[in-house]
């Protein structure tokens, strides 16, 4: 069973970037669409960002649009990567990464779609 380990996360100011990242201990034989969740505290588990397993369709939540990018380093996206830039405290959760070998995109943005999911990093970012 593959496993997905999340780095990156720590402690910065409001406006600093971070950049995470989320790598897949083996390939599959087709590619994975990963994505990006967070949970801040007291909150539900909500969909951050989101690659296709055609590498180039990308999807993201509203409210991190235009500071977020999620790109993957390879065609197999076993490494992928959340560059966070202008961090707001709003932003503040812990990260986690998943992953799925569905090619359908449907339900991309939803935790259902996935099947393998990281530990999780934390990002906390101070006003």
């Amino acid at each position: 069973q593959v496993q997905l380990v999340e780095s990156g996360g720590g402690l910065v100011q409001a406006g600093a970037s971070l950049r995470l990242q989320c790598a897949a201990s083996e390939e599959a034989n087709s590619p994975y669409a990963m994505s990006w969740f967070r949970q801040a505290p007291g909150k539900e588990r909500e969909f951050v960002a989101a690659i296709a397993s055609d590498g180039r369709t990308v999807y993201y939540q509203r409210s991190v649009k235009g500071r977020f990018t999620i790109s993957s380093a390879d065609t197999k996206n076993t490494l992928v990567y959340l560059q966070m830039n202008g961090l707001i405290p709003e932003d503040t959760a812990v990260y986690y990464c998943a992953a799925t070998l569905t090619r359908s995109q449907t339900n991309i943005g939803k935790e259902l779609n996935y099947n393998f999911w990281g530990q999780g990093t934390q990002v906390t970012v101070s006003s």
